[in-house]
């Protein structure tokens, strides 16, 4: 059985809501990444995802623009981030992680190495933002056959037909996009976005876990009451912003998961 199938049949057991933050690799520091995912984990993340930094990162707002431009002037790329999963993987076998990031890393290095490499440091699955599904077979092959999840993603704008061809495939979980635009974009409608999640789930046989738009624990609990768990990126990728060192970067990603947690578990 996989990571992800592992935790999300023990999170499904016990009534809980998954908690998915997003850090980009090797920011804010190249040290603190792996502690920062350590940290996260202590705080209450079931999932990690981790993003690879990507000169056009074009579904990402101005926070993870400017993380990733960070992180590529300290040099972190595909064999870098492969690197940090290598070293958390020494101390925590359990936790799934998940990259997400764009198509051209992984055509660079071909397909088929880039889900050989990936599985052997210990990742789980991948999210693609540029790779569209109508050309996705070949890629869910090959990462089928390594044991690699090609997690799908969906919107409001997605239509009935693309997103039951979404779910038919999706591997690990479905992300479910809240809103239209990028990433750390306008301020949530969440009554709608609750309405949109509760007829997706009806017919879903994989976990929906909702991202985009999510700022805090309000946020958190009221979304989570409609999918199988939420992802936050932006908010926490702000908030670790500028940290000077590793016990600050740390701190500071504990400090604004816990509450999220919390409010998950109270909801």
């Amino acid at each position: 059985m996989s990571r992800l199938q592992a935790r999300f049949d023990a999170l499904r057991a016990a009534g809980r809501k998954a908690l998915v933050p997003f850090v980009t690799a090797g920011d804010p520091s190249v040290e603190a990444t792996v502690p920062v995912l350590h940290a996260l984990v202590a705080a209450g993340a079931d999932v990690l995802e981790v993003g690879i930094p990507f000169s056009d990162p074009m579904a990402d707002g101005p926070v993870i623009q400017r993380s990733s431009e960070r992180a590529l002037a300290r040099g972190v790329g595909l064999r870098r981030v492969l690197d940090f999963v290598r070293e958390f993987r020494l101390t925590d076998d359990a936790t799934p992680i998940v990259l997400m990031g764009y198509l051209n890393p992984v055509e660079v290095r071909g397909a088929e190495a880039f889900a050989r490499d990936a599985v052997a440091a210990g990742v789980d699955g991948v999210l693609l933002v540029d790779l569209p599904m109508e050309e996705a077979a070949g890629h869910r092959a090959i990462f089928d056959a390594a044991g690699l999840a090609l997690v799908p993603l969906a919107s409001p704008t997605t239509s009935p037909g693309r997103m039951a061809a979404a779910l038919e495939h999706a591997r690990g979980y479905l992300y479910y996009v809240n809103l239209a635009g990028v990433t750390g974009a306008a301020a949530l409608d969440t009554a709608a976005v609750g309405r949109r999640l509760d007829a997706l789930r009806e017919g879903a046989g994989v976990p929906v876990m909702a991202g985009f738009g999510i700022r805090d624990a309000v946020d958190a609990a009221a979304v989570g009451a409609h999918a199988d768990g939420i992802v936050v990126g932006s908010a926490l990728v702000a908030a670790m912003a500028g940290a000077d060192d590793v016990a600050g970067a740390t701190a500071r990603a504990r400090a604004f998961l816990a509450p999220l947690r919390a409010a998950l578990d109270a909801a």
